[in-house]
């Protein structure tokens, strides 16, 4: 086990962790170029793009070239996130060479061709419709839609079925063109050396052009004002989806690590204080947590719960309340004592592989985190007080402004729920088929 590094290879970043454990090498080659730049009206596109860059790689039809993965024990995939795209996989040592060439084909020499595009635009929109029997999935989707409206953080990365229709095949080249263009950094992990690490990272860059750095310039998202309440409208549902939230937290705020930890103690375990009170005391939900995750700018803090239809209104009066008690009164020094052991005891799990120790430092650089955000993380949360915890969490989370976002039927929990949210602003029922 080695401290993750990093060396420039001509003008490329190569992260590299090593681990002689097993003869298996992982390689992750991503790009700061996400869904998030997907053209208005179009949404989708970079998603659809980099499937099939992973589907035609060398101009093969999926058929053969999965049959060439399999043949030299690898695996490989694309995933697109707002903000990165990744394209990563595992092979077996002594295939490596042959591993590289095939990322080389996927990345640099995709066939895009149009006949498994059309069928890859059929399967996405079934997929999507699909996606319309997962409660939890329709919630995560219109929590984001609505709470960074009229911002790309709030834009569909899978597409809708309008956006899709909307995307050719020379969209598609065109973005395969870009992706290949953004300038790529490097995570290499397992059974490897730094001077193998970088050769191969060099054969791969030979397939990008003119790759340079891609600018950001994402505004910082902000919340509309008021206490909305937003129905997802779902035919004969006896059990709800419900998420609650507003603006939390980035990775630069000088009171982030203390913020993390009071919402450790809010709802971040099995438990937690959320969770002991709507699953353990109640029995309202089996699950009840809340969290707090992070982009290259500000993103959403967010409870989420799925009692059912019956305990909905209940169970959003216990959670509004409670974040309230949170915000005035703060949490206890035995709860800061018990959440600092966890997350520092737990952190083990994060870094027990060499594949998830590059990951992190691979995460660092795409999503601009402070130096040294995950290598001194244990040291950061050890130090936290409890004033800084109860003073961020009175300065950061969201009172007055927040969102509601219920997957139910309308007729029979809108009444109910709207008589248990105090200064409730507005409230807004979609069909769950709507486009989001």
């Amino acid at each position: 086990m080695s401290a993750a590094t990093k060396a420039s290879a001509g003008r490329a970043d190569v992260l590299l962790e090593v681990s002689h454990d097993l003869p298996l090498v992982s390689l992750t080659v991503a790009t700061r170029n996400g869904g998030m730049f997907d053209p208005p009206g179009k949404e989708g596109l970079t998603r659809l793009c980099a499937r099939l860059m992973r589907r035609t790689g060398g101009g093969r039809d999926p058929q053969e070239l999965d049959t060439r993965v399999d043949s030299i024990g690898a695996s490989v995939g694309a995933d697109v996130a707002q903000s990165v795209t990744l394209f990563q996989g595992t092979v077996i040592r002594r295939s490596l060479d042959a591993f590289v060439e095939i990322a080389c084909d996927i990345i640099g020499r995709p066939g895009l061709a149009e006949v498994e595009f059309e069928r890859l635009r059929r399967e996405v929109l079934a997929e999507l419709v699909e996606s319309l029997d997962d409660d939890r999935g329709l919630a995560r989707r219109w929590f984001r839609r609505k709470m960074f409206e009229g911002h790309p953080y709030g834009r569909a990365l899978s597409g809708t079925a309008t956006s899709l229709s909307a995307i050719s095949l020379d969209d598609v080249r065109e973005r395969a063109r870009a992706l290949a263009s953004s300038e790529p950094l490097f995570a290499f992990s397992g059974d490897i050396e730094r001077a193998e690490a970088e050769a191969l990272s060099d054969r791969v860059l030979g397939v990008f052009s003119d790759s340079k750095p891609l600018s950001d310039p994402t505004p910082e998202p902000t919340m509309a004002p008021g206490r909305r309440l937003v129905i997802v409208d779902k035919p004969e549902r006896t059990q709800t989806q419900i998420l609650i939230g507003g603006l939390g937290t980035h990775a630069h705020d000088p009171d982030h690590t203390a913020l993390l930890v009071g919402n450790t103690i809010f709802g971040g375990t099995f438990t937690a204080r959320l969770t002991d009170e709507v699953r353990s005391k109640r029995g309202w939900s089996y699950g009840a947590y809340s969290s707090l995750p992070f982009d290259r700018r500000r993103q959403a803090f967010s409870m989420w719960t799925f009692p059912k239809a019956d305990d909905a209104a209940a169970c959003i009066e216990l959670e509004l309340g409670m974040l309230q008690a949170l915000r005035e009164k703060g949490v206890t020094k035995k709860e800061l004592t018990a959440a600092k052991r966890y997350l520092t005891r737990s952190h083990a799990f994060a870094i027990d592989t060499a594949s998830k120790r590059v990951g992190l430092e691979l995460e660092g650089r795409l999503y601009d985190l402070p130096p040294g955000y995950h290598a001194e993380y244990t040291k950061r949360v050890a130090a936290v007080t409890l004033d800084e915890v109860n003073q961020a969490l009175q300065a950061r989370l969201p009172e007055k402004e927040l969102l509601i976002v219920v997957v139910g039927t309308a007729s029979e929990i809108r009444s109910a729920i709207e008589a248990k949210i105090p200064d409730l602003g507005s409230t807004e029922v979609v069909p769950h088929d709507a486009e989001a």
